[in-house]
């Protein structure tokens, strides 16, 4: 094993130790992120990579969140792995000090400015079905239910990302999530490694062609030039948009407009039209407290403009 979980993890949808089931092969890859960083879109980067098709395919069914309790028991999802007969991938929302890492496996990890993955999330929340949510609940640990339930999600995305920001200010002592500085630290000391890999949402968004060059090639997946542009472009926005009823068939059991909430705008800097001055005064206060500058660079910007990860210094 090249990374051993240090860090037992457990929330209200999330369970690290379901990893226990799980019977890796050399060539695995996990697609490792913070909710809403562009995981979804990366899914559907790598199986097209390892298909060298660009014929749309079930994302969830195919790479299942392993950590996840809200579609059940863990067994199932195994099962679908073993059953597989080409290189397998995997998502998970694990910070890296709680996922285990087992050799020959490729993790990549797709950051997102903070800003822009708390107002996805935001998105995110407010489409999922009320009985979804329910029944996620009933899979939910007994000491954290025993906190009471958690307040409704408000409408105004501003009133949401004070609500992140107080948790993250309050962290060790507020929610049991870890929050988006805390949770990119445990990957950020490990970004050296060779089995690890770092892309920005900002980078897939400039040059998608280029990054999913990049990605194949961590990946050791010769891709013809051709080919790839077709992949790319099967990978766009645009492209999982029009084909959402096929890359997620399920996703309408938990969110009301099924895929097209789920896929929902694919744009950054939405926060800039209702955030104040002092609001974004506030949060770059908690980055600066927390990133290095040179992380806080290459996490806000990605690596066109802060530059290669692996060369930046703590």
């Amino acid at each position: 094993m090249v990374n051993a979980p240090t860090r037992k993890f457990r929330t209200f949808v999330m369970d690290a130790s379901r990893w226990g089931a799980f019977h890796p092969r050399p060539g695995d890859v996990i697609v490792a992120t913070y909710p809403k960083c562009g995981t979804t879109w990366t899914q559907r980067i790598v199986s097209l990579l390892i298909h060298q098709s660009p014929e749309p395919r079930d994302i969830m069914g195919e790479s299942p969140w392993i950590d996840s309790t809200l579609f059940g028991p863990v067994e199932p999802m195994v099962a679908t792995l073993e059953a597989q007969r080409l290189r397998r991938s995997v998502k998970s929302h694990l910070p890296l000090d709680a996922l285990p890492v087992f050799e020959g496996a490729k993790v990549i990890h797709t950051v997102r400015d903070g800003r822009d993955a708390c107002i996805s999330m935001h998105n995110h929340q407010l489409g999922m079905l009320p009985q979804f949510a329910m029944g996620a609940l009933a899979n939910a640990p007994p000491e954290l239910l025993a906190r009471g339930p958690r307040p409704p999600v408000p409408e105004a995305p501003r009133e949401w990302f004070l609500g992140w920001m107080d948790a993250a200010e309050r962290y060790p002592d507020g929610d049991d999530d870890l929050p988006f500085c805390e949770f990119e630290q445990t990957y950020w000391r490990r970004r050296k490694e060779p089995w690890l890999l770092f892309v920005h949402y900002n980078d897939l968004k400039a040059d998608l062609v280029g990054e999913m060059r990049r990605i194949s090639q961590f990946l050791e997946i010769d891709t013809p030039a051709p080919r790839l542009a077709a992949l790319a472009e099967a990978a766009s926005f645009a492209a999982m948009k029009r084909d959402g009823a096929v890359l997620l068939p399920k996703i309408s059991e938990a969110f009301d407009k099924g895929s097209e909430r789920f896929l929902n705008k694919g744009v950054n800097g939405r926060w800039k039209d209702f955030l104040t001055e002092g609001d974004l005064a506030r949060y770059d206060a908690l980055v600066k407290r927390k990133l290095s500058d040179a992380m806080r660079a290459w996490v806000e910007r990605g690596t066109a403009v802060a530059g290669d990860p692996r060369a930046l210094p703590d």
